[in-house]
């Protein structure tokens, strides 16, 4: 298409939108929106309007304390209603349906973006009296959650890497990486892992990753176990019972 052609198909408006959707994308940090416009050379009123209009549809969030701005989840989300997107969930679905009813507790297809986890699909037995539930949408930076650190355990040397470096980049207070990396070589090793949530006060966290052909994780399944008084879970039993899901979900053609 030749400069005149652009000119002439040109939405200044859709342009500054991208513009500070693609800035924020590359940069570790959050921005505000007066650095914002520093970076692209706009004036601050030129920024404000399009920051009102990303939050308000979702784009973005802002932090109350400092006004910075980093995306949220949306692009994301919207990528996951695409139907080449889809395919994981839709293929993971039926199995994870069939494995909550199997053992009577929540389970969800956790993948990661940027550095976070996100929870994208989840099942829980109709029949059971309470559970523990996440949203979808749910996450946290992935070196700190168990769903997290078995997605980045399933990945080659340099990939494993960068997947860390975009989730410490989230993180005020960063764990030490060779401790780090010798919790993600021990998941790896056992491939599969149940472990005291990173969270929360009485959940076990049990988790396996859904492979692809190359044996690098596209996503885990997580099951928070919730401690019960009046019933002992079998959490080795859930363990050996989710990685045949698991193993299920990544045979499939996706």
């Amino acid at each position: 298409m030749s400069g005149e052609e652009r000119a002439g198909y040109s939405a200044p408006a859709l342009e500054k939108g991208l513009d500070i959707l693609e800035l924020l994308a590359s940069e570790a940090d959050p921005l505000t929106a007066r650095q914002i416009g520093e970076k692209l050379g706009r004036s601050k009123n030129e920024i404000f309007r399009m920051v009102y209009v990303l939050m308000e549809r979702g784009y973005l969030n802002r932090d109350a304390a400092t006004d910075r701005l980093s995306l949220s989840n949306r692009l994301f989300e919207l990528g996951m209603r695409a139907p080449r997107s889809r395919t994981l969930v839709e293929v993971a679905l039926p199995v994870m349906e069939r494995f909550a009813n199997a053992i009577g507790l929540a389970t969800h297809l956790v993948v990661v973006s940027r550095g976070q986890t996100v929870v994208v699909a989840n099942a829980a037995p109709p029949w059971a009296a309470f559970n523990f539930f996440l949203q979808l949408g749910y996450g946290n930076a992935a070196t700190e959650a168990v769903s997290g650190q078995t997605i980045i355990a399933f990945q080659p040397g340099e990939r494993r890497q960068v997947m860390i470096e975009e989730s410490l980049a989230l993180l005020e207070r960063k764990p030490p990486l060779a401790e780090l990396n010798r919790q993600l070589d021990e998941i790896a090793n056992a491939g599969s892992v149940v472990s005291p949530s990173h969270f929360l006060v009485g959940v076990i966290d049990i988790c396996a990753p859904i492979l692809d052909k190359s044996g690098r994780a596209v996503a885990s399944l997580v099951v928070p176990c919730l401690q019960q008084l009046d019933r002992r879970e079998d959490f080795e039993g859930i363990r050996a019972r989710l990685v045949e899901a698991c193993a299920e979900i990544s045979a499939a053609p996706i």
